[in-house]
């Protein structure tokens, strides 16, 4: 049966990839480099910070260090958080809400596995007032390995048994919630089923990775999945 959903947090919780890629572009002209088309897709969208920005500036022939790489996280994040309080609307997706109630009425946990920093995460849930949804929070400051890399919806399930030791939860009675290439393949490689919301591609493209994949969050038919998970554990049983 399906016990958990698993949340990417940018671009799935919140609509903020737009933000993200202009303080990545800031960031390169602070280091004297032209932002080009279609870097920021290429070597940011579903990673964490450190993994885009190391391979970025690498791919621009600079070497960069682990400690500097930190120092243009920390510049990042200082100047993402800021923008984020000065917003009067937290770009939200809207119909969160109504699943995250869906989910609460099903008795399912629910966690954020993402590679944003945890005090970004915290800043946006607090503001939002999603903080009591989510029992576990798996982020960049764990210094995982970056999605496509598994280890972190791994770690999120670990945490999530940890917090309930009467859960049991495997990989397979968790459901993923992406809306990237990277996410998507995390979740897969973790052999957690994943639905590709078309937040930022085109459905088709998303189509051929995920288990399920919708438009929007809404358009998910939620038991539909569930009765999928179920009839799973039966045959398995």
């Amino acid at each position: 049966m399906l016990k958990a959903v698993l949340f990417d947090f940018n671009g799935i919780i919140i609509n903020d990839e737009p933000l993200h890629e202009k303080l990545i572009d800031e960031l390169l002209l602070e280091e004297n480099l032209r932002p080009k088309p279609g870097e920021f897709r290429q070597f940011c969208l579903g990673r964490s910070d450190r993994a885009c920005l190391i391979d970025l500036l690498q791919h621009r022939g600079r070497v960069i260090t682990e400690e500097y790489a930190s120092k243009l996280i920390v510049r990042k994040s200082t100047t993402y958080q800021s923008a984020i309080e000065n917003l009067e609307t937290l770009p939200i997706y809207p119909d969160l809400q109504d699943f995250i109630f869906k989910l609460r009425v099903a008795k399912v946990k629910m966690a954020i596995v993402s590679g944003a920093l945890l005090a970004e995460i915290e800043l946006v849930l607090k503001r939002a007032q999603l903080s009591d949804h989510f029992s576990v929070i798996i982020a960049a400051d764990q210094r995982l390995p970056s999605k496509p890399e598994p280890n972190s919806y791994l770690l999120a399930v670990d945490r999530l048994n940890q917090a309930d030791a009467t859960l049991n939860l495997k990989p397979s009675e968790c459901l993923a919630i992406e809306d990237t290439f990277a996410g998507i393949e995390a979740a897969k490689r973790a052999r957690i089923p994943v639905v590709g919301v078309a937040n930022t591609y085109p459905f088709h493209m998303l189509q051929r990775r995920a288990n399920w994949t919708v438009d929007r969050l809404s358009d998910l038919e939620f038991d539909r999945v569930q009765r999928a998970y179920d009839s799973v554990a039966a045959k398995a049983g």
